[in-house]
């Protein structure tokens, strides 16, 4: 652990890692500011190139990664315990459980909650329906809900268990340093102490940070919207850059607070807020009727989850290319980030445990907040109401003002939309924080107690990637940049699955 790095200026830095991840980067970022519309069109045209050109493949990798969750649950290596057979938590389950919240899902349920399930339901005349569902026909009022839940399900989730638990298995049970290049000891040895590894965890780098700026966008993005609705603020870019800056501050405070009283801290408030505003818009908008609408799409989404998983001879193009093979590509941008961060706080686990808790619980619970949230906006556009979100999301296409478009329906709108941006807020920071945890852990040798003033370092990079793509090409670069990122590291997340279970094999049960 360690084994390369330098110390220049009392730093703790891996030699070719660092120094190559933050060029790139630098170079990236003076590039797309110097080049703004140059980039835009790069960005608009290299999404959609990828996403139709790939599509096959993302599919069929994820596919891969859940069917490998699922064995290991029922498999006697399920109870290998991570850290050993006397290794105990560090977290309660509340704690644990919260954070790894905060880490996955990040803005994504608050900025497309309402967003998803509308725009499948309703936009582009129907073509953008899951399947070409026809969503006119009886029990198919919801089919806009159950294509959201397939993006923010077992096919997602199962990523990050992957990761997650390759990363915890090599680092708490085999004793190598909890980086990237550690996993792939049973295929490369002691080559990963060199350029192969130095390789992997290069491209860990560039696909967590591409992935999480992403999602800082969206919500900068939604805050200003957020604070142009409740405080008539003109939601410019100058505004959003503004944000994208304060809160990265905020998050380096966070930082300079460590693990235990910045992050966890900070994902016990985010959890409690959240449910919270879920409790309200559930009672609300009626407590039966989100249970019977949670038990329909649950069923369907079970029933339909072989065509949703299905990578050929798909016609639903919008939403096959538009929004499922860009998630996918995003959530294992994504991988590198929550799953070194869920390996870290997820000591004492066994495999079995980690495994439901990192994949069936938060389908469950992501499944319930969609379908609460755009099931009631839903049902408010099929009686004609929620002018806002049908202004924000049918008629003109501005995701980031849907989920105040719906809150604008309910009551006390003065006193939750506040609420919401505080937790919009805390996300945000909450993900910057942890996001630059990993980042310095992968750049710092595997070190876990590396100096702080790396985390500020790449704490302060995020954002100014965000800020970057932003004014280079808005929402399609960032969305580019992720899946670009992305494609590439599926590979990566595809032999994990082999290397982690002959790990596996070999530890006591």
């Amino acid at each position: 652990m360690g084994s390369d790095n330098i110390r220049p200026f009392g730093l703790d830095i891996h030699n070719p890692v660092f120094v190559i991840s933050s060029l790139v980067i630098i170079a990236f970022v003076l590039l797309a500011l110097m080049f703004q519309e140059a980039s835009a069109e790069f960005f608009g045209w290299l999404r959609p190139t990828l996403t139709s050109q790939f599509d096959w493949f993302l599919v069929i990798s994820v596919d891969i990664m859940l069917l490998f969750c699922l064995v290991l649950i029922v498999l006697p290596v399920g109870s290998v315990r991570i850290g050993g057979k006397d290794a105990k938590p560090d977290y309660s389950y509340a704690g644990w459980i919260a954070m790894m919240f905060a880490a996955g899902i990040g803005i994504g349920l608050l900025f497309f909650g309402v967003l998803e399930p509308v725009y499948y339901q309703f936009s582009e005349g129907g073509n953008a329906s899951p399947l070409g569902i026809d969503q006119s026909l009886p029990g198919n009022e919801y089919v806009g809900v159950v294509g959201t839940i397939h993006h923010w399900g077992l096919a997602g989730w199962c990523v990050y268990a992957v990761v997650g638990l390759t990363l915890a298995i090599f680092a708490y049970n085999k004793g190598l340093p909890m980086t990237l290049r550690s996993a792939f000891y049973p295929i490369l040895g002691e080559r990963i102490w060199g350029w192969w590894g130095h390789t992997i965890d290069i491209l860990a780098v560039f696909a967590t940070l591409f992935g999480l700026t992403t999602s800082l966008g969206l919500g900068a993005q939604q805050i200003a919207a957020g604070l142009n609705e409740v405080f008539g603020l003109e939601q410019t870019p100058a505004l959003t850059v503004f944000l994208i800056i304060g809160i990265t501050i905020v998050a380096l405070g966070s930082v300079l607070m460590g693990m235990d009283k910045g992050v966890k801290r900070l994902s016990e408030i985010n959890m409690v807020m959240a449910v919270a505003l879920f409790l309200f818009v559930l009672f609300v908008t009626g407590v039966g009727t989100a249970i019977a609408r949670y038990g329909s799409v649950m069923v369907d989404y079970v029933q339909l989850l072989p065509a949703l998983s299905n990578p050929f001879g798909r016609e639903d193009t919008s939403f096959f290319h538009g929004w499922t093979t860009f998630y996918w590509a995003w959530w294992i941008a994504w991988s590198p980030f929550v799953g070194m961060f869920i390996a870290r706080i997820s000591k004492g686990r066994t495999v079995r445990e980690f495994i439901l808790c990192a994949l069936i619980a938060p389908t469950l619970v992501c499944a319930l907040w969609m379908s609460t949230f755009g099931g009631a906006a839903i049902d408010m556009l099929n009686t004609g109401g929620a002018e806002g979100v049908k202004a924000t999301v049918i008629d003109s296409y501005k995701p980031e003002g849907a989920l105040f478009g719906l809150l604008k329906e309910l009551p006390l709108y003065g006193i939750v939309a506040p609420i919401a941006l505080i937790l919009i807020v805390i996300f945000f920071v909450t993900s910057s924080d942890s996001g630059s945890l990993v980042i310095d852990t992968i750049t710092a040798g595997g070190k876990m107690d590396a100096p702080v003033v790396q985390r500020i370092f790449w704490c302060t990079l995020e954002g100014l990637v965000a800020i970057a793509l932003l004014l280079g090409g808005g929402l399609a670069a960032l969305q580019g940049a992720a899946v670009s990122t992305g494609i590439p590291f599926t590979i990566v997340v595809l032999l994990m699955c082999y290397t982690v279970y002959q790990a596996l094999k070999t530890e006591p049960r």
